[in-house]
This record gives structure tokens, sequence and C-alpha cells, in this order.
């Protein structure tokens, strides 16, 4: 049974913030406890709903299946190894052979796209570095599913298909990584599969990258050539150890992924920083604005999880690859299982004081790994359905002003009109929505001072973009 999964405390305040509830102070008793809305009157606009999928994103979600993600592992883990060292032209062992595998299945996904599907191995040389000892070709496997309207805006899809043991440099051991990553190449492969079929009005990629354990030397090959390329990724989604819902101590959540994003973006300089943190956005950067969309459209029972927003990069000792698209200042998030057991990453296969190392296939759950390609799913398609994010958001700061007057770059595909939204400055979600029309400027009554401001647009179709946090113009 489909069960109603949490929703964020700080989103359910900001949902009712108008409705007067009162209860005895734990303190004082007799005495009565104030919301915000007590305090701070209603604002304009109305209050913030999470976009829910439509019928077609509903049937997307729907077609996921949890068989096809654990033959893809299954098949992914016979390869032996996938370590970056090992050999590329064994047809059977090593990740020349998982390369071609997923080349493979990719086309004949891309088969049944009429075209709109086309699938790249785009490769480079890399020289000796740490953890790389000899020239070794790096390849990455790209299924891009080109927009209908949109086609040079591009949302993006990772997981990394090399694996590793204890020794990064040991190439001959197995190294099954059924888990890290070969759960998130499934999803995205399964993502790829799913919605070849389909057609979305910006441009969707799915990638499978080599070489992560190696330094992301693939995933920062594909974001440097998308840069050069001049193609606008307005997102980008890394699946990276997603495989089980089971942490080292036991704990089990199986309804529950970790999404990371950056606050400060790595590539502002030291002006721009200042400025945000001289208007308190250090919440506000292009990465968090991806991570409360995905979070908005991907809680809900057609996807039955909870999606934990995470305030930084990454965890504690660890990367991954959309560090690689942050670094070309493109907004990218990680998702990541919510409890893990690191017996069962980077290790080599054994049995220790009764302990089973390794990553092994054993311990994936794939219908948790299903639920998580819906989350990422249920993003992906809502973006690409969506106008592109506005650019050139800025607030007006030349005068003292009770008011608040906002401007942005007006889009031409924008058909649906733009909308503010605002919230408190200590939520964490938009708790607000104002609609404003066809127009590249509004004014609005409420207080700068007060409130966090955001732009977004939105289609006719009923899809909205993320929000942009305006700069002072």
């Amino acid at each position: 049974m489909i069960t109603m999964p949490r929703l964020f405390p700080a989103l359910l305040i900001s949902l009712f913030a108008t409705i007067q509830v009162y209860s005895q102070h734990p303190i004082f008793p007799g005495a009565q406890l104030c919301t915000e809305a007590d305090i701070w009157p209603p604002g304009p606009g109305h209050a913030f709903i999470p976009q829910a999928p439509d019928a077609e994103l509903t049937q997307i979600l729907r077609e996921i299946d949890p068989k096809r993600i654990k033959a893809t592992i299954e098949k992914l883990v016979s390869f032996g190894t996938r370590s970056t060292l090992s050999n590329q032209t064994d047809p059977v062992r090593g990740i020349g052979a998982a390369r071609d595998w997923i080349a493979s299945e990719m086309r004949s996904y891309a088969a049944r796209s009429n075209g709109r599907m086309t699938v790249t191995v785009p490769s480079y040389v890399q020289g000796p570095a740490p953890r790389v000892p000899n020239d070794t070709v790096i390849s990455n496997v790209v299924a891009t599913l080109r927009g209908s309207k949109e086609p040079n805006r591009a949302y993006v899809i990772s997981g990394h298909y090399d694996t590793r043991v204890t020794d990064v440099l040991n190439f001959v051991d197995d190294a099954p990584g059924a888990n890290d990553d070969a759960s998130g190449v499934a999803v995205s492969m399964e993502l790829a599969r799913v919605m070849a079929s389909r057609s979305p009005a910006a441009t969707i990629m799915f990638a499978a990258v080599a070489g992560e354990e190696q330094g992301l030397l693939g995933s920062n090959f594909l974001a440097t050539e998308l840069k050069k390329a001049g193609v606008d990724v307005q997102g980008m989604l890394n699946n990276d150890i997603v495989g089980s819902s089971t942490g080292d101590d036991g704990t089990h959540a199986p309804f529950d992924i970790r999404m990371y994003a950056q606050g400060i973006p790595t590539t502002e300089n030291a002006t721009q920083i200042a400025t945000r943190i001289s208007i308190g956005g250090e919440n506000d950067s292009p990465a968090r604005q991806l991570g409360r969309f995905m979070a908005e459209v991907a809680q809900n029972p057609a996807t039955n999880m909870s999606v934990h927003l995470m305030y930084r990069p990454d965890r504690y000792l660890r990367g991954g690859d959309h560090l690689s698209f942050l670094q070309q200042g493109f907004p990218a998030v990680r998702f990541t299982e919510p409890h893990e057991n690191f017996a069962h990453q980077h290790q080599d296969i054994r049995v220790e004081n009764g302990v089973q190392f390794g990553d092994l296939i054993e311990f994936v759950d794939f219908d948790f790994i299903a639920r998580v390609a819906r989350v990422n799913g249920a993003g992906l398609w809502s973006l690409a359905q969506a106008p592109g994010t506005p650019k050139g958001v800025t607030i007006d700061t030349r005068t003292l002003t009770n008011n608040s007057t906002l401007g942005w770059t007006m889009d031409a595909d924008v058909d649906g009109g733009y909308e503010i939204v605002w919230r408190a400055t200590d939520e964490p979600f938009w708790s607000h929505v104002i609609p404003v029309g066809h127009t590249n400027t509004a004014t609005v009554q409420l207080s700068k001072d007060n409130v966090h401001f955001g732009v977004r647009a939105v289609g006719r179709n009923g899809f909205r973009s993320p929000a942009t946090f305006p700069f002072p113009g």
C-alpha cells in the first residue's frame, strides 16, 4: 500500500502559517502561544502548494521497474571489475566490456525514440596522475533525448560505472560495485529507457561516467565539454550510492533519500560572495534552488519518498560527480542513501571477524532504488517540461522603501507568465506565491528586509521552473 511520505515540518508551517493555532504555554500555564501569523500579518499572494505530477508524469513513474533495475545491476556486477584501470578490450571482464554493454543498452532504448534520442561514447586519454599510473582512456556513455522546444536547455542525470576495492590502483581483483555505483547507473539507464518514447520540451542527458574513483575524471570531462559547447545546463542530478536503505548500525529507512546541495557557489568571485553574504543569500544559491525544486515536486504518493535536503555539497571526506558540474557553474545536487554501510564501500571482498566486506549485490535493495529513480524522474521531467529558470533577476535597492520591486529578463519561450515566490528569512522553503503575468518587473507590498524573494517561470502546461534569487540591481 502506498503511504503519503512525511513532509518537512517547515513546509507544513509555511502552508498553514495563516491558521491561528493556540495551545497551553509549557512554562506559564494559562498563557497562549502565538503563531507566526500573529506576529506577521498574512502577506500578499496565496499559499505555496507543491506541484503534483500530471497524468503523463504519473505514467512515467509507474513504468519504472525494479526488475529491470535488478537485471541492470546484475549485468554490471557480472563484469568482475569495472576499475577505470582494468581491461578495455576484453569482451567479458573489465571496464571496456561494461562500457560497451551500457552503450548497447542505451542504443536499444534510442531505437524506440523516433530519432529523438542519440547515444555517444565521448572519450579522452588521461595522462599519468596520482590515481592513474599510465595513459588511460576515459569513456562516458551519454544518451541524449533532444528537447522539442528548447534543445540547448539541458538537464543531466548521471551515475558512475567504474568501481574500486580498498586499493584504488588494484584493477585485478573483483570489484563488483553493486551499490557504488551500479545503483546510480541503473537509475540513469532506467529513466533513459522509460523516457525514450516521450518528447520533453528541453533536452535530457542520461549519462554513465567513468573515472569517478580516480578523481571525478569522466564527469569533469563531460561538464567541461558541455561548457565549451555553450550548452545551457540548468540542472544536474548525480546518483551515487543509492542502492541500500539499511545502514551499518541496522537503521532502516526505505522511504527516505538524502540530497546534497551546495550553498555559496564555487564559481562566484569575492565581490559576488560578499554581496550574497550581505543580503543573507547563502541559502539561495542555484544549487539550493534546484534542491528546493526537487524536494517540492518529488515528495508525493507517486514516489512514496521523503527527500531530505542536506545543506552542504557532500558528506565529510567524500565527493561526487556533481562537483564537476558545480565547478563549471551548473546547478547540481547529489542523491545518496540515508544510512550508509561503509563495510560495503571501497573494500576488498572478505570476511573479517564474522563481518562480510565488499560491495556485493546481496546488500542491494531494488525496490528502494526504483523509488529513488521515481524521485529523480519526477524532478527531471518536471524540469524539462517547465520553462527555463529565469535569468537576470534583480531587486531594486536604490532607495529605502517598505515595498519591493523585482525585475528579470523576459524569455520568449515562457508562455504562461511569471510568479514571485517568497518566504520568511528563517524558513527553508517557499511559503507564498504571487502571480504577476507576462511582465519583466513587479512591485510587491512587502519589505525586502523581512523576507526572501524568488522569481519563477510558468508554462501554459502548468509546470513551474525553479526560482531564481534576486541580487541588488
